[in-house]
């Protein structure tokens, strides 16, 4: 049995046309019928039911979808690491990062772990926070960087970090020396108030603001490069962590509004994993050294 017969099966069960399963493949359809000819003569069973140009899965074919799938991904996971150990990786680690932490400083932290520890092949995926927990149950990554605390008894979960949340304007134009404070009243009610860009403080910020300032307007943007853009381009202010404006202040493109009515929320950021092997304790020891 070849490799290349499993993947024309498995194309031609998802398309139902061998037409497009030659287009998608790159080969020729006479070349899609022999695939599954010969699968079907090394099985013993009929795979697919002609109708016309369209096929259908036979009971059996639907039966052997299910192995034939598993049998490719072990093949392509066995390509994988070996392409990865003729590259100089023997371990691997698969992050889960939330979209607002991979907004920090967090691409800087990993370029320094890939040097340190040059044997180790990094794999990112961007996960909201709250679906971080889930993805470490499945095991689709080892270790998650989330917003959120996890109570789950299956997971261990590590507080890292706590950062400081600010009320952040667009730039008024005025000199910073010689001009008056931002008030913190006036900012707030002349502006939209850009909100639930975290998933961790915005409910309960909201309910103290709304208590204190009953006449701001609200709007929620759910990620927080994008609070940023609209805030540069005036179109509203929003309370961040620090880290994520951190940039933004130091170039004069946002501004930081002092704030004395309202007790300021933290942000923030965990570690969460199913299993405290020594790939995870490892990252965390060197991640811990930064602040992001």
């Amino acid at each position: 049995m070849e490799f290349q017969w499993l993947n024309t099966f498995i194309t031609a069960a998802d398309c139902g046309n061998f037409r497009r399963t030659a287009e998608l493949l790159y080969i020729s359809q006479p070349s899609v019928t022999v695939h599954i000819k010969q699968l079907e003569k090394e099985l013993g069973i009929l795979l697919f039911h002609r109708e016309g140009k369209k096929i259908k899965l036979t009971e059996a074919g639907k039966r052997y979808l299910v192995h034939a799938t598993r049998l490719l991904e072990v093949y392509q996971h066995g390509l994988e690491d070996l392409t990865s150990f003729s590259q100089g990786y023997t371990r691997k680690l698969t992050l889960g990062i939330s979209p607002l932490i991979a907004d920090t400083i967090l691409p800087y932290v990993l370029k320094s772990y890939t040097k340190q520890y040059p044997d180790v092949e990094i794999s990112v995926k961007i996960i909201e926070s709250v679906d971080i927990e889930q993805a470490i149950l499945r095991e689709e990554v080892d270790l998650g960087l989330s917003c959120l605390n996890s109570n789950h008894p299956s997971l261990l979960c590590e507080l890292l970090y706590k950062d400081r949340v600010i009320l952040v304007a667009p730039h008024d134009g005025r000199d910073a020396e010689s001009a008056p404070p931002l008030d913190e009243e006036e900012v707030l009610t002349s502006n939209y108030l850009l909100t639930h860009n975290h998933p961790g403080y915005w409910d309960l910020l909201c309910r103290v603001i709304k208590g204190k300032f009953p006449s701001v307007r609200m709007m929620k943007v759910s990620q927080v490069h994008i609070t940023k853009r609209f805030i540069v381009e005036g179109l509203g202010v929003s309370f961040l962590p620090t880290s994520t404006v951190r940039r933004e202040l130091l170039e004069g493109r946002l501004l930081e509004v002092d704030c004395h009515s309202i007790q300021m929320p933290e942000a923030d950021t965990y570690a969460i994993m199913k299993y405290d092997h020594s790939k995870q304790k490892e990252f965390l020891r060197f991640i811990s050294n930064y602040r992001l």
